[in-house]
């Protein structure tokens, strides 16, 4: 198979079944989810659910002071690699274009040299991320091989994106179609690893802040 035959494949075969995978893994976890219900509450109500789970969704987006004392460094790089990946993903120009093909929108996009910085930062966040968790006896100890696999598929898009955009290594073609393979491989793992948070979240503390909030409570 030339390269350029690899690049065709991976930009359809691949990436249709990747995109499959992705799309019915998140649906079918979601909806694992939502079957599971809840028993009803008899209890009275003594306040807003709806006010308790927006409450929890803001207030549990930021750590309190105490705990921002204990975890700074956790909360700072997270905070850091969360924000660097959504700019890149959704400012990077050649990703709008690929957003306006699949679903006719488009937006401005940033200027490459602020996408290019953003990579080395979030790279650079992401690295700080696994030496922590290899260096603090704790976190080593409670980490499995899927915190591994997550940090893995996630830094890979980024490390291919840099070598393709600067042209490092390889061949245009073959640095593009890593690239997009690298990505693919994130979709596939997405919907069977922690990454899956990133659809749960919101979900979860809204229900933990709706019964709190039913009960007159703050979660």
């Amino acid at each position: 198979m030339s390269e350029t035959e690899f690049l065709l494949w991976v930009r359809g075969p691949a990436f249709q079944v990747a995109t499959i995978i992705f799309l019915l893994g998140v649906v079918v976890r979601i909806l694992e989810i939502l079957v599971l219900g809840r028993k009803p509450d008899l209890a009275e109500a003594r306040g807003s659910a709806v006010a308790g789970g927006l409450r929890a969704i803001i207030s549990r987006s930021f750590a309190e002071r105490a705990t921002l004392q204990r975890t700074a460094f956790t909360e700072v790089t997270g905070w850091i690699f969360h924000i660097g990946i959504f700019v890149i993903l959704l400012l990077f120009a050649p990703h709008i274009l690929l957003f306006e093909e699949v679903f006719g929108v488009s937006w401005p996009a940033l200027p490459t040299t602020v996408i290019d910085a953003t990579t080395i930062v979030t790279i650079i966040a992401l690295l700080a991320v696994l030496i922590h968790r290899i260096a603090n006896p704790v976190m080593r100890f409670l980490s499995r091989f899927q915190d591994y696999l997550v940090w893995l598929v996630t830094i890979l898009p980024l490390v291919t994106g840099y070598m393709a955009f600067h042209r490092i290594g390889l061949t245009p073609t073959m640095l593009i179609a890593v690239h997009i393979l690298s990505v693919e491989l994130l979709m596939v793992t997405f919907p069977f690893t922690k990454l899956m948070h990133a659809f749960t979240l919101f979900m979860s503390r809204y229900y933990d802040g709706a019964i709190a909030g039913y009960k007159g409570v703050n979660s």
